[in-house]
C-alpha cells in the first residue's frame, strides 16, 4: 500500500496538476478536502519565471500583425467587426458558428482575424496576459480565403450544407505535434529551430479542412522535465496562467496552454496530449471540455512522446459537441470514434438506467455532491464504491524507459534533421549552454531516465503487462461486481489508474468554488467506450449548464 501511495503522489506531480489518484496518502487527502470545503484564504503561487526569455509578441505575430491590427478597423452596419463576433462566436459551438457563416454573417477569413485579434490584444505583455500561445501560423489567413472560397463554390451547387464539420475552423495544436508552418519546440529551448512535416493527426485535420491557428504552450516536455516547475511552464513559452485568476490558479499540465487558449476564446477548439492527467486536469482547471481516449484511437506518428504506450492525443473544447466534431478529424478516414450522423443527436442523450460508481470521499467537494445529485435526478443509479488496495508498482520506471527509446525514435523519424541523432543526454547537454534561461528549474526528471537501470525487451514488455493488467484488474472489479457502465471522479483525481489501465476519460465543466477556481467532473469508461463517454458528458452538460467564460476575458 505504502508503494502505492507514493506511485500516486509521484504522478499526480509529475504529470498532471498535483491531485491524485484513487486512494491518496494523508497529505493528498488534506488536499482534496480543502478543495471540498473551498479554501478560506488564497495565497499566490509560486512562480520565478513569467515571461519567455526567448520569444515575444512581435516574434508570434510575425507577418500576421498588420492584418490582425486592421482586423478592428473593419465596421459592417456601423458596427466593429470584433464586436459584433464577440456575439456570434464567443461560447458558440462548431455548428453555431459555422451555420452563421453559411448565413452569411461574416466569413472564415473574418473568424481567423477575429481569434488572432484577440490572442494579439490578450496573450501577451499587458496585465491580463496569459502566455498560452507559442507560435502562429503565418499562412492561417490565407488558408482562411481558400475555405472561404471553397465555401462560395458549394453554395452554388449545394441547397444544403452541414454544419457539424471542422471545415474553416481555427483550431491550436499543443507544442509537442508536429505541423509544416511552424517548428515544433515540445516548449524547449533547444527545440526551437524543429521545423518539421505534419503529424499524421495534423494532416488528418487539414484534410477536413481545419486552420492550423498556431501552436499553445505547454509543461516543457510535456511536464517530464524538471521535476520542480509550476505546470504550465515552459523555457520557449514561459509560464502560461490560468484565465480565471491569472497568479493563483494552477493551469493544470501539460496541455496547460490548449486548456487556457479555449477556456478564453482564442480558438475555436484546441488538440492536447495525455499521458496522465495531461488533458483531464488543464481542462477541469479551466473549465472545458477533455477528452483523454482510449490509447490507439489517434495516431501518435509525429507527436513528441513520453511513453509510446500510454501518450495519446485528444480534443479539448468549450463543449462535448465541438470536442466529437473535433475528434473524428483528428482520427481521419477511419472509423468515427462517434458516428458523424450521432453528433447531432447528443443534445437528446439520456443518462437514465445509466449505473455510475463513485468514490464517497469525494462527496467532500460540494461541488461534485451538487454533480451527482444532478446525475441522480436524470434517474441515473449512483453506486458508492468501497476503496481497494492496488498493486500498481514502477509507474515511474515505466515512463523512464520509455522516453529513454522513444525520444530518440522521434528524432531520427519525425524531428527536423539537425536532431536525428539526439536523446536525453544530448538535450540536457545542450540545456546547459544556457542553463539560466533553457532550465532555471532543473532538469531533474531527465537525469531520472538516464540513470534508469536498463531491462531487456522482454523483461519491460513483461513489466508493462503486469502493469496494465493489475490497473485493469483493480477497475473490472468494481465494474463487474457493481454492473457499471461509468465511474464518476474529479478533475484527474483518478487520472494514473485510467491511464495504466487503457480506460478512456472525459471531464466536464462542474462549476467553480467560493475563488472562482473551476472543478471538472469526470467520466471513466472501459477501453474502446469513448462513445458512450460522449453521450454521458453530453447529457449532463446539458442539463447542468456549468461553464461560464473568464470575466476578464469576454470583451
Amino acid at each position: 500500500m505504502k508503494k502505492l501511495l507514493l506511485l500516486l503522489a509521484l504522478m499526480a506531480t509529475m504529470l498532471s496538476c498535483k491531485t491524485s489518484d484513487t486512494k491518496p496518502s494523508s497529505r493528498e487527502k488534506s488536499n482534496e478536502k480543502a478543495q471540498a470545503n473551498e479554501l478560506d484564504t488564497l495565497s499566490p503561487l509560486e512562480l520565478k519565471v513569467l515571461d519567455s526569455k526567448y520569444i515575444t509578441k512581435d516574434d508570434v505575430f510575425a507577418g500576421l500583425e498588420d492584418e490582425v491590427l486592421q482586423f478592428s478597423i473593419n465596421s459592417p452596419n456601423g458596427t466593429r467587426m470584433a464586436e459584433l463576433l464577440n456575439e456570434l462566436v464567443q461560447e458558440k459551438s462548431i455548428p453555431q458558428i459555422q451555420q452563421a457563416i453559411y448565413d452569411g454573417k461574416f466569413t472564415y477569413e473574418d473568424l481567423t482575424l477575429y481569434f488572432l485579434n484577440r490572442i494579439y490584444n490578450y496573450d501577451r505583455n499587458n496585465e491580463l496576459s496569459l502566455n498560452s500561445v507559442i507560435s502562429l501560423n503565418p499562412d492561417a489567413i490565407e488558408q482562411a480565403r481558400q475555405a472561404d472560397a471553397t465555401l462560395a463554390t458549394m453554395k452554388e451547387y449545394s441547397e444544403t450544407l452541414d454544419p457539424y464539420v471542422i471545415t474553416g475552423m481555427p483550431i491550436l495544436l499543443k507544442d509537442n505535434i508536429n505541423t509544416s508552418e511552424v517548428p515544433t519546440t515540445a516548449g524547449a529551448a533547444v527545440l526551437i529551430d524543429n521545423q518539421t512535416a505534419d503529424a499524421r493527426l495534423v494532416q488528418n485535420l487539414k484534410d477536413a479542412g481545419a486552420i492550423i491557428l498556431g501552436k499553445t504552450n505547454l509543461s516543457e516536455w510535456a511536464y517530464f522535465f524538471c521535476g520542480d516547475c509550476p505546470s504550465g511552464y515552459s523555457a520557449v513559452g514561459g509560464q502560461t496562467l490560468n484565465p480565471y485568476k491569472r497568479t493563483y490558479f494552477d493551469t493544470g499540465g501539460s496541455s496547460s496552454g490548449s486548456g487556457v487558449a479555449v477556456a478564453a476564446n482564442f480558438a475555436v477548439a484546441a488538440v492536447g496530449s495525455e499521458t496522465s492527467g495531461s488533458i483531464l486536469s488543464p481542462s477541469s482547471q479551466n473549465s472545458i471540455v477533455g477528452l483523454k481516449p482510449t490509447v490507439g484511437t489517434i495516431s501518435g506518428e509525429g507527436v513528441v512522446p513520453i511513453s509510446s504506450y500510454l501518450d495519446t492525443a485528444g480534443p479539448m473544447a468549450k463543449n462535448v459537441v465541438d470536442a466529437a466534431i473535433l475528434i473524428n478529424a483528428m482520427r481521419g478516414d477511419e472509423a468515427d470514434v462517434i458516428e458523424s450522423n450521432l453528433i447531432p443527436k447528443l443534445k437528446d442523450y439520456s443518462l437514465e438506467g445509466k449505473r455510475f460508481g463513485i468514490f464517497k470521499r469525494f462527496l467532500e467537494n460540494p461541488l461534485y455532491a451538487d454533480a451527482i445529485a444532478t446525475i441522480k435526478n436524470q434517474r441515473a443509479t449512483i453506486i458508492e464504491l468501497e476503496d481497494r488496495d492496488l498493486e500498481l508498482n514502477g509507474f515511474l520506471k515505466l515512463l523512464n524507459a520509455d522516453m529513454k527509446q522513444d525520444l530518440p525514435t522521434y528524432f531520427q523519424t519525425a524531428g527536423n534533421p539537425r536532431y536525428k541523432d539526439w536523446d536525453v543526454a544530448r538535450v540536457m547537454q545542450e540545456n546547459r549552454k544556457d542553463s539560466v534561461n533553457a532550465m532555471p528549474y532543473g532538469q531533474r526528471l531527465f537525469q531520472g531516465i538516464l540513470d534508469e537501470p536498463e531491462m531487456t525487451d522482454e523483461e519491460f514488455a513483461s513489466f508493462k503487462e503486469n502493469m496494465t493488467a493489475s490497473a485493469q484488474e483493480y477497475l473490472n472489479y468494481y465494474y463487474s461486481r457493481y454492473r457499471l457502465d461509468g465511474i464518476l471522479s474529479i478533475n484527474n483525481y483518478t487520472a494514473g489508474v485510467a491511464a495504466v489501465g487503457f480506460f478512456p476519460a472525459m471531464t466536464v465543466p462542474m462549476g467553480y468554488d467560493k475563488d472562482g477556481k473551476p472543478f471538472g467532473l469526470t467520466f471513466i469508461a472501459p477501453t474502446g467506450k469513448d462513445r458512450e463517454l460522449f453521450g454521458w458528458a453530453a447529457a449532463y452538460e446539458r442539463v447542468s449548464k456549468k461553464r461560464q467564460m473568464p470575466t476578464d476575458y469576454s470583451k
